[in-house]
């Protein structure tokens, strides 16, 4: 998995978890919303002022968005 896709990832789910729409993150981050469209989606890379940003308003740690997804069980038949 591309980093790129963690950090998207990991933004996705925490944002959700906290119960913010994109609009509203971004306007309390104080960042565009289309820019935050494009770090969910993982088509750009995030900078460290925008991580920080983020991470203060959804009040989360930066590396919370580093955290690569625990790998899935594969099921035997």
């Amino acid at each position: 998995m591309d980093w790129r896709q963690v950090v998207a990832a990991n933004l996705r789910r925490i944002r959700r978890e906290r119960g913010f729409s994109q609009e509203t993150l971004a306007y309390e981050a104080d960042i565009n919303r289309t820019y935050i469209g494009k770090l969910e989606k993982g088509s750009t890379w995030v900078g460290l002022e925008i991580l920080v940003k983020l991470s203060t308003v959804l009040q989360a740690e930066p590396a919370d968005f580093l955290q690569r997804p625990a790998r899935k069980a594969v099921r035997k038949s």
